[in-house]
């Protein structure tokens, strides 16, 4: 008696996505996520994307769309964003638990942002065309997060092509939502072989590899025309990253070491050569615009010819408390404070509560060892005497595409202090480097960044890490910045209106292109 043979064949695996499509939606997000930094998976583009394009166009009712959407989206927070919930196991006794609730909120919330683009689709039955629907739609929805709420916009899907610095290249044409909006048309352009396997439509599909290939040439072209700079000064930089432990930077008894930690690699050679040195976001624990005996203690940390960078804790009355400022400061070997900027871009649920005052009773022991921080002026530029004036950043302000310097004057370069220590080794230090690479392209500046745990890095304005010490590294790192290579690039002088545009405009040649396809067919 024969066994039964099963067959498998690819019409019977898009015949089962299709059928469980929410099922499948959920997992082709998941796998999307593989193709963030630094995992890079670029293959999980192609398939995700082709797969819930072909999905949607089986289930073409408006609530099938935005379940399609929604749950595509859960599964690309839930995973893309799985490090967030890192920070709640330094205190692992206290709030370990609410890791994977975490997982699931980022889903739940996140998703939504996913469901308006799929729901687009709708305007078209022809799938070239549905594709450029959701592509737009991406666009705008990634720039909306970017806002709402004080915004979110980490792990746009453009940040896939970071594998590369020539991938990156266009970003000086359209920012990242831009080349998001480009990339969603290159990932799921597949799709038309997928909706109708024939000779004719796989060729077709092979215009989504070799679009790829051209944006690569593209970056390939632009990075090796660089124009040589034979003329300004380079400046010598200090990189310092102790790697200490998140568990143990707030601890009250190891506040002194870590600080101690921060002076001994300041001096780990002769500093005469360099400009700054560069400790990480809140290294100094301290005040030091009041707290001299701490100022005494790492003044002579500053080059003997330059100035220390650090990130501080700031202190300002606010009625009966003290109001804290995450702070960065510039100090010269005397001890004096020549520069301070205070963070103005603050972080939900890490540095401020949205909405305290409403919160369940059994969430606030957790939020109230949350403090409130004070706000920054944004936009701020520090200038030093022989030196080109800087944009200083704290953290996640890198973040955030088209707010990280000023349209006028715009400095050459900017420096970024962050810590990263919360999110131990995982993908989230990555995922904020290539923030940085993204940026610098953007407004075609260099990127110093220095951080507690890593990734210490320098970025010139083509998005090239010219030198690092890796996540988790102990050590310090003597290397030169070139501000003088900053060029000017058509995003940092339009901004975000290029992208709003190109998707806006995208948007109506479909709508107008399927009423007039929809005419010729009836």
């Amino acid at each position: 008696m024969k066994k039964p043979t099963i067959k498998i064949s690819m019409q019977n695996v898009l015949e089962f996505v299709s059928e469980y499509h929410k099922f499948s939606a959920l997992l082709c997000g998941m796998l999307l996520a593989t193709a963030l930094p630094p995992f890079y998976q670029l293959w999980a583009a192609f398939m995700s994307f082709s797969l819930i394009v072909f999905i949607s166009s089986r289930k073409d009712k408006l609530c099938n769309l935005a379940a399609i959407g929604y749950w595509f989206g859960f599964g690309y927070f839930a995973l893309g964003f799985y490090w967030i919930g890192n920070a709640l196991l330094v205190d692992i006794e206290r709030t370990g638990w609410l890791y994977p609730i975490t997982l699931v909120l980022n889903g739940a919330f996140f998703g939504l942002f996913t469901v308006v683009p799929f729901m687009l689709t709708k305007f078209s039955k022809f799938i070239f065309l549905k594709i450029l629907l959701l592509a737009s739609g991406w666009c705008l929805s990634e720039w909306f997060r970017g806002f709402f709420l004080t915004g979110f916009p980490w792990n746009p899907i453009s940040s896939v092509l970071a594998v590369s610095p020539n991938l990156l290249q266009t970003l000086a044409w359209w920012g990242t939502y831009g080349l998001s909006l480009i990339t969603v048309i290159i990932f799921a352009w597949p799709a038309l072989w997928f909706n109708k396997p024939n000779y004719k439509t796989f060729i077709f599909s092979l215009l989504a590899p070799i679009a790829l290939a051209v944006l690569w040439e593209y970056g390939a072209f632009v990075i090796s025309h660089r124009p040589k700079i034979n003329h300004g000064k380079a400046i010598m930089v200090r990189l310092v990253q102790p790697s200490i432990p998140q568990s143990l930077k707030w601890d009250n008894e190891s506040l002194e070491q870590n600080l101690k930690e921060y002076v001994e690699l300041s001096h780990g050679l002769d500093s005469n050569h360099i400009d700054f040195t560069l400790w990480g976001e809140t290294a100094v624990p301290y005040d030091l615009t009041y707290d001299m005996e701490q100022v005494r203690k790492i003044r002579q940390s500053a080059p003997r010819y330059g100035y220390l960078i650090s990130g501080f804790l700031r202190y300002e009355p606010d009625g009966n408390h003290l109001r804290p400022f995450n702070s960065f400061g510039v100090m010269n070997r005397k001890g004096t404070i020549v520069g301070i900027y205070d963070k103005s871009h603050l972080v939900p649920f890490g540095e401020y509560i949205p909405l305290r005052q409403y919160l369940p009773k059994w969430i606030k022991p957790v939020a109230n060892t949350i403090s409130e921080f004070g706000r920054g002026i944004k936009f701020e530029t520090i200038k030093v005497e022989g030196y080109p004036e800087f944009a200083p950043l704290i953290c996640y302000e890198i973040i955030f595409s088209d707010e990280v310097i000023r349209k006028d004057n715009k400095p050459k370069w900017a420096i970024v202090l962050t810590n990263d220590g919360w999110y131990g080794i995982s993908s989230g230090p990555y995922q904020h480097l290539v923030a940085a690479q993204m940026r610098a392209v953007e407004e075609g500046i260099s990127i110093v960044r220095s951080a507690n745990s890593g990734i210490s890095a320098v970025i010139n304005p083509y998005g090239e890490v010219t030198a690092q010490i890796p996540l988790g590294e102990r050590g310090f790192l003597d290397t030169m910045v070139k501000p003088d290579e900053a060029r000017k690039t058509i995003f940092g002088f339009c901004g975000n209106y290029i992208p709003l545009t190109m998707s806006c405009l995208i948007l109506l040649f479909a709508f107008v292109l399927s009423r007039i396809r929809l005419k010729k067919t009836n």
